[in-house]
């Protein structure tokens, strides 16, 4: 038998009565569509506004904006189960960029979008990676130049996830000299917006219900009063105070991957048969199977340690950066050992684990490299 959930003090049983509200949804409202989601390339947008109808989009946003006022633990669970159904991040990516509105954004900028976040009826994305440049925020080109009441945004973004659905966009401009302190963000409701275009959907080699886009900025006006924070030059250090919660909304993703694709090997191979007996009766099989099982146990208890110490405001940024590179590392891994043992099936996109071989790829790149998280680590150390 697999291990289970490893039942940790922050799973509490109002937790895991969500949790199962949300996998009933999500298997019986979503899951039946999702084929067609990936082919068109996309999810639409309306598809949020139910699932935020059953408080399931920012449950941690205060009630007074929409929200439950519950802890992060309740979006994590969000994540687990999306990512479990192979679900895309869309939900991730939303709730990063409403907490940047929630934390930095003025009583009139929360009034405004946090109750429409919450509700599905706006999808927001992040804009920060540029052409020629991804990890390295500081070096980002896109300009905001003041013009008496607004500003005017011209450059471009790329591989931006919601960037095609999205209905509000947080996009990281200059707005000073060059560095960090150059950096600030900006709010922009683009429907019908002049100036702005989103390029082509990117086309990818996973994760293909999650619409990425390029997008471009040509005189497109932003009210001065969609600045967050008040202040220019602010922008470097918002989106660096949410990286402890960010990591972990990729770490939970790449665990649940991990459990779903060892649950459903173990299935596999004991249903196969090779040689007369079942691919289970193997020696290979087993230890194979017994090694990922031992990793996901472990990617499991290290991640529940992780989100214990974020509720209680403890998860230093070193613990989270380890915590991105170390289970994606292991997710891209234990993926492609099981998509071994279903041999040329597990090559075929019909089967799950196939595409979360693929989609599992692009979690060591997004979010910081994974590269960036072990650099980061290191100065720690050497400091």
């Amino acid at each position: 038998m697999l291990p289970q959930l490893h039942r940790h003090p922050w799973m509490d049983d109002d937790i895991e009565s969500f949790r199962s509200s949300i996998r009933r949804y999500i298997e019986r409202e979503m899951t039946p569509h999702l084929d067609g989601w990936r082919r068109q390339g996309y999810i639409p947008r309306e598809v949020w506004r139910p699932f935020g109808k059953l408080g399931a989009m920012l449950p941690e946003i205060g009630s007074e904006y929409g929200g439950s006022g519950a802890s992060l633990a309740y979006q994590l669970v969000v994540q687990d189960e999306l990512a479990r159904a192979e679900f895309p991040a869309t939900t991730a990516v939303h709730s990063i960029a409403s907490h940047y509105i929630a934390d930095y954004g003025t009583p009139e900028q929360k009034r405004r979008w946090l109750p429409k976040l919450a509700s599905g009826d706006m999808l927001v994305a992040i804009a920060l990676t540029e052409p020629g440049c991804g990890s390295d925020l500081k070096a980002i080109r896109t300009r905001a130049r003041r013009e008496g009441d607004d500003y005017i945004i011209d450059g471009s973004k790329m591989f931006i996830t919601n960037g095609y659905t999205s209905n509000l966009l947080i996009v990281a401009v200059r707005t000073g000299d060059e560095g960090s302190r150059g950096v600030s963000l900006l709010v922009l409701e683009t429907e019908n917006l002049p100036g702005f275009t989103v390029g082509r959907r990117l086309e990818k080699l996973g994760q293909h219900a999650s619409d990425t886009a390029e997008l471009f900025f040509d005189g497109v006006r932003c009210p001065a009063d969609n600045l967050l924070g008040e202040q220019e030059g602010r922008g470097f250090v918002q989106l660096m105070s949410q990286l402890p919660y960010e990591r972990m909304l990729l770490c939970m993703p790449a665990v649940a991957v991990v459990d779903r694709a060892l649950e459903l090997t173990v299935e596999y191979t004991k249903s196969r048969k090779a040689f007369g007996q079942s691919l289970s009766d193997f020696q290979n099989t087993r230890f194979k199977l017994a090694e990922c099982a031992t990793i996901a146990h472990v990617m499991r208890t290290f991640v529940n340690d992780c989100i214990q110490r974020l509720l209680d405001g403890k998860l230093d940024d070193e613990a989270a950066y380890m915590a991105k590179w170390w289970c994606t590392e292991h997710q891209c891994r234990i993926t492609d050992e099981c998509l071994q043992l279903f041999g040329g099936y597990g090559y075929m996109t019909e089967y799950p684990i196939a595409r979360m071989y693929a989609d599992s790829r692009v979690q060591k790149i997004y979010g910081g490299a994974n590269e960036i998280m072990k650099d980061l680590i290191a100065r720690k150390l050497f400091e």
